[in-house]
């Protein structure tokens, strides 16, 4: 038997919270099995090995009876209780439970009285005007709710890629601090935190009067469908990526503790209010108040964390996967990688393999962002399907790049190669041709299907081949498209830090990888990172701030990144990491 993943636990956990919610059970035994589902999301430490050697209890908030249930999933492949819960219920209605406006309660009415079991039955039920007879629906929520199925239907299984989601944000953004009055906007939800994928979009502004900033994002350019609009907020849905939209004005004391609050993440929301009630405070989205009713002002997030003791707390960082208690202990990096920090662009194709711009064109764009340099990376010779190059190819490649850098001064082309690591482990190019380039990095592109075994030992053997710098995308996931490859990643960092190979934070939106929980494996070891663009085109390049990002969510300091280094120490650390 394979055990279950830890996605498949967490998701297990949900599923309880939301059939505990049918049954009617009391809030805080609902709520605790969210909390488990969110701090075993969060954590970076292997599922495997918490169960094997008792130690779930030391996560915040996952008491005995949730360990007991965790490990008989985690060793068994199920969980009784859990298969007696689903039972009792049409499997559609948790499928119910996800339409907009279909709550629990609302959910059991319409099975008790109508026998409404799926999404398809409640659509039937209402065109035929069944519900609208049912106490506490209407007409009104009838048409609602046929609505939400058809807007559920569109958006059905997929989350968006951040990197998808975000040009739209940013034009929302330009669009609402351009009205007048406005003070303060943000986004905030997983946007706002740089999760891998996002659900609906959160935005908040501070204006004296909301109105005509509501009107503004209900006549945004791309908003298919105005969802609704009150007083105070505005839902829509745009035409890209069929995306949703909710936009709150507020006035300007309270827009701290409400961007604290709608960013999230619900596991961190709900430590901190453990912390604030320990204190006599109250925080919620309308301010922080004393238990006298007194109301504190909380000018930016910054304030609420002091009132609390404790650090200030990125958005990247609001998982409760110990960022709480590092906070509190004064221990929380505050150097985190930036952007700004991020001096050269690492792993890039021209149109010598598969990219779409000239090598001229990709250093141009590069320069033009204020960055200092740019590694080519050429796929190898085995990756035909990709416009490989044969060592030869290389050789004349090189001539080009000494052509642009001379035309180029104060920016530098990095000869490199992202060679292509075969069934054995064994790389693409000879040692002498990979001894001659100074930036390597070795990925795979093919034979995804070997098992665990096989595909941790062909990576530890790479990580042998002295010419190898940097571990390119290592797990090969495409999110919403391929399954990461079965690895055994914990042995491949120690590998890594072992041999001096440096692991690469793939930035493209669809890959994201290492993703944040490796990547703080790797910081804990030692492991040096490079933040990578993976570009294939000018506006690839972009692609580092998703890079950034991912590694700030797995605390990754400026000093944990070597292109933060001008280029000559960067290529000179590759080297020597190599040889100590």
């Amino acid at each position: 038997m394979t055990p279950p993943d830890k996605n498949t636990v967490v998701q297990v956990l949900r599923n309880l919270s939301l059939l505990l919610q049918l049954k009617g059970e009391n809030a805080f035994k609902v709520r605790a099995y969210d909390t488990a589902a969110d701090r075993l999301s969060g954590t970076p430490q292997d599922l495997g090995a918490l169960v094997q050697e008792g130690r779930l209890q030391e996560l915040p908030g996952i008491g005995q009876g949730l360990a007991e249930k965790i490990t008989e999933l985690v060793t068994t492949g199920k969980l009784g209780f859990y298969e007696e819960l689903k039972a009792e219920y049409p499997p559609g209605l948790m499928e119910m439970l996800q339409l907009p406006d279909v709550g629990p309660k609302k959910v059991i009415a319409l099975w008790n009285e109508l026998k409404v079991g799926s999404v398809a039955e409640l659509e039937l039920a209402c065109r035929q005007g069944r519900v609208r007879e049912l106490k506490g629906f209407g007409a009104k929520s009838e048409a609602k709710i046929l609505e939400g199925i058809a807007l559920h239907q569109r958006a059905q299984g997929k989350r968006k890629l951040l990197g998808d989601v975000l040009p739209t944000v940013e034009e929302l953004l330009t669009r609402l601090k351009a009205v007048p009055g406005v003070v303060r906007v943000s986004p905030a939800g997983s946007v706002r935190r740089r999760a891998e994928t996002v659900g609906d979009v959160d935005l908040l502004a501070s204006a004296p009067q909301a109105g005509p900033v509501l009107e503004a994002l209900a006549t945004s350019p791309g908003v298919a469908v105005v969802l609704g609009k009150g007083e105070s907020k505005c839902s829509v849905r745009m035409v890209q990526e069929d995306l949703q939209v909710d936009l709150r004005v507020l006035p300007d004391e309270d827009f701290a503790t409400a961007l604290h609050h709608f960013t999230g993440s619900k596991a961190h929301h709900v430590r901190l209010r453990g912390l604030g009630q320990d204190r006599g405070l109250k925080i919620s989205e309308w301010g922080v108040h004393r238990a006298d009713g007194t109301k504190l002002p909380v000018p930016d997030e910054a304030a609420l964390y002091r009132l609390l003791g404790m650090q200030y707390i990125p958005p990247e960082l609001r998982e409760d996967s110990g960022e709480i208690e590092a906070a509190l202990e004064g221990r929380l990096p505050e150097d985190l990688v930036s952007m700004e920090d991020v001096l050269g662009v690492v792993h890039c194709h021209s149109t010598w393999s598969d990219g779409k711009h000239t090598l001229e064109e990709m250093a141009r764009a590069a320069h033009a962002m204020g960055l200092q340099y740019l590694t080519v990376t050429e796929h190898s010779q085995t990756s035909i399907y990709a416009g490989g190059l044969k060592e030869d190819d290389l050789k004349r490649q090189w001539e080009e790049i000494d052509r642009v850098n001379e035309a180029l001064p104060g920016f530098r082309l990095l000869k490199g190669v992202e060679v292509d690591i075969l069934e054995t482990g064994a790389l693409d190019y000879s040692d002498s041709m990979l001894e001659r380039l100074e930036v390597v990095i070795g990925s795979i592109h093919i034979r995804h299907s070997m098992n665990e075994d096989q595909m941790t030992q062909r990576l530890l053997n790479a990580m042998d081949r002295p010419g190898l710098n940097i571990l390119g995308h290592p797990t090969g996931r495409l999110i919403h498209e391929r399954e990461p490859y079965p690895v055994r990643m914990e042995e491949v960092l120690d590998k890594a830090a072992e041999r001096g190979v440096v692991v690469e934070v793939n930035g493209k939106p669809a890959r994201l990888d290492l993703k944040t929980e490796h990547v703080r494996q790797a910081v804990q070891r030692g492991v040096k990172l490079v933040v990578s663009a993976d570009a294939h085109k000018k506006e690839d390049l972009h692609h580092l701030l998703f890079s950034v990002a991912t590694a700030r969510r797995g605390w990754a300091r400026k000093g944990d990144i070597l292109n933060t280094l001008p280029a000559a120490q960067f290529v000179s650390t590759l080297k020597a990491l190599r040889t100590t």
